[in-house]
């Protein structure tokens, strides 16, 4: 066996294409590999419409960019023909081992596709040696091309958040497949709101899915969600998940503890003091700030005190129970801020009213095996990936990205 046949069988040619020349440029920067493609002389070759088998019209030199070969760049070049068809009339042929209109071979664009979910895409171009926009051009063929596929008949469990795609209150809401346990993102828009709500139950449409099949819907309390979401998914119960009642009253110890800040020299430790749970070990800097916090009266002991009366809710174990004990605590809750007679605490009744007003949704949770907590730590995924590219040049990128990382690389990658 020559060198020609062994490099055809490593490049899975069959007939009638095989090697017929290689040459290996050691004097370049970097090395290179030729290799050079041929058909053999009368061959027919399959019409790319009908794939009935044609005589070649003409020829054109074509060449690819393909796996190194050890540590040589490897370049696949071949006069590709055009078939003329008594059906379909003159079309170029699809090569067994590139896709059309592509200067990268199969192989190659696997690896891309490998490499780009696992490091910034600048990098994957550094890596093998060609320009990012060529890398891009093939992360979003490929990507586009899975989401494309996408069958959305069965959907039933629906949740969605924002995450932030850069500075500026810019942001991309992201849609995911509640009962899919890996990589369960499906859709992906720029905004946040009514219209991106919108903007998914055209896709849900049109990937066969029907919004009256979603049984529930996971979400945060944000009003710019929920009238929409209620109003398109009409037979869906609607969950706000405890991830983000914790949140609300986080932010609020965060911002009375900001202001009371301002107006007095608060103890040392006092931010993660007041953050952490009650039971959760603490330095002995913010144990003492918490002790010095209650001992004055401050506002953010206060806060802090609303915010540990919250944990009871969550312990309870029935919808009814967590319902009873949701109206005791926001009772309890409205009494501490009373009592402690500070206009500093404005945040914390904003937080109590905000829990009351969405409390049917809230305790909807006990009756829900759903939790955005894997949306919430898929959004982690995003904000990494976005933090090693150094941000994205628009909205449209870090979708990509999205879609990549909250996506199974299978489907991405079939071709």
């Amino acid at each position: 066996m020559n060198a020609n046949d062994l490099l055809t069988l490593g490049l899975g040619l069959t007939e009638p294409w095989k090697v017929v020349e290689q040459e290996l440029n050691l004097l370049g920067n970097p090395s290179e590999l030729k290799l050079r493609i041929e058909a053999q002389r009368g061959s027919l070759f399959p019409c790319p419409t009908c794939k009935t088998l044609c005589n070649a019209h003409d020829f054109k030199e074509l060449s690819w960019r393909h796996l190194n070969f050890f540590q040589h760049h490897c370049t696949i070049s071949a006069r590709v023909p055009r078939v003329d068809c008594p059906k379909h009339g003159i079309h170029r042929i699809e090569v067994p081992w590139a896709r059309p209109g592509s200067g990268f071979t199969l192989l190659f664009e696997q690896v891309v596709m490998l490499l780009a979910r696992e490091m910034p895409v600048n990098t994957v171009a550094k890596h093998v040696g060609v320009t990012d926009k060529r890398i891009w051009r093939v992360v979003e063929h490929y990507v586009h091309k899975a989401v494309e596929r996408l069958d959305l008949s069965g959907l039933q469990g629906l949740g969605l958040d924002e995450t932030s795609r850069k500075r500026g209150h810019k942001y991309v809401t992201v849609f995911v497949d509640m009962e899919r346990s890996v990589r369960p993102v499906i859709f992906a828009t720029p905004g946040k709101g009514r219209v991106c709500v919108h903007a998914f139950a055209k896709f849900l449409k049109k990937h066969k899915g029907d919004a009256a099949e979603i049984k529930e819907v996971v979400c945060d309390m944000a009003p710019y969600f929920l009238p929409s979401v209620e109003e398109t998914f009409k037979n869906a119960a609607v969950t706000v998940d405890w991830f983000h009642v914790v949140q609300l009253f986080n932010r609020s110890v965060e911002a009375v503890r900001r202001l009371e800040s301002k107006q007095c020299r608060l103890p040392k430790g006092t931010r993660w003091a007041v953050l952490k749970a009650s039971e959760t070990k603490r330095t002995v800097d913010q144990e003492a700030a918490l002790i010095e916090l209650e001992e004055a009266g401050m506002a953010t002991s206060t806060a802090f005190r609303v915010k540990e009366l919250l944990r009871w809710v969550r312990l309870a174990d029935s919808k009814q129970a967590a319902r009873w004990r949701a109206t005791r605590f926001i009772n309890r809750a409205q009494e501490l801020v009373d009592e402690s007679i500070s206009s500093l605490l404005e945040p914390v009744l904003t937080s109590i009213q905000t829990f009351q007003n969405h409390l049917p949704r809230i305790v909807n949770r006990w009756n829900s095996k759903m939790s955005n907590a894997r949306l919430e730590g898929m959004n982690s995924l995003f904000q990494a990936a976005r933090t090693r590219a150094r941000g994205y040049r628009n909205a449209a990128t870090f979708i990509t990205i999205i879609y990549l990382i909250g996506a199974s690389i299978q489907e991405t990658l079939r071709a």
